[in-house]
């Protein structure tokens, strides 16, 4: 039964990977476009690399997981030890979810901050006429 609660484990923890990775690749590349001022060509070439490591990560952490510590001679073994190592790597792949989530609403933070501190039409030192320059004497009545 051990090795049949293996076989169940990886038949629905890599599909499960896959279909999270694809979902948040393809819903994910609207905001990564908007972090990256609009550059699509950067915006999807860092949505590829997302989606690698991504894959890495966690392929990696569900194999690592696999192993279990007590044989599994039940049905009822079987359920109870799918239900730990399949909750474990949904907690991780949502995990990892919020960290790249809150890393680009960062850098989409400061960037939106850097826009507001620079002026939306660049200065052409030319005053238009009857500009004051404050060079002028001050008025002799007031306003």
């Amino acid at each position: 039964m051990t090795v049949t609660t293996y076989l169940i484990y990886l038949l629905i923890a890599v599909p499960l990977t896959i279909w999270v990775a694809r979902t948040l690749s393809r819903n994910g590349r609207i905001f990564l476009v908007d972090v990256f001022h609009g550059n699509e060509d950067f915006a999807d070439a860092v949505n590829r690399l997302l989606v690698v490591g991504f894959y890495l990560v966690n392929l990696g952490f569900v194999t690592l997981f696999l192993r279990t510590d007590s044989a599994v001679v039940d049905a009822r073994g079987v359920f109870e030890e799918l239900s730990v190592k399949l909750g474990i790597v949904m907690l991780v792949l949502g995990g990892l979810h919020l960290v790249n989530v809150w890393i680009f609403n960062a850098i989409r933070r400061r960037s939106r901050i850097e826009e507001m501190t620079n002026p939306p039409v660049p200065p052409n030192n030319v005053l238009p006429a009857g500009a004051l320059t404050g060079t002028e004497p001050p008025a002799r009545f007031g306003y």
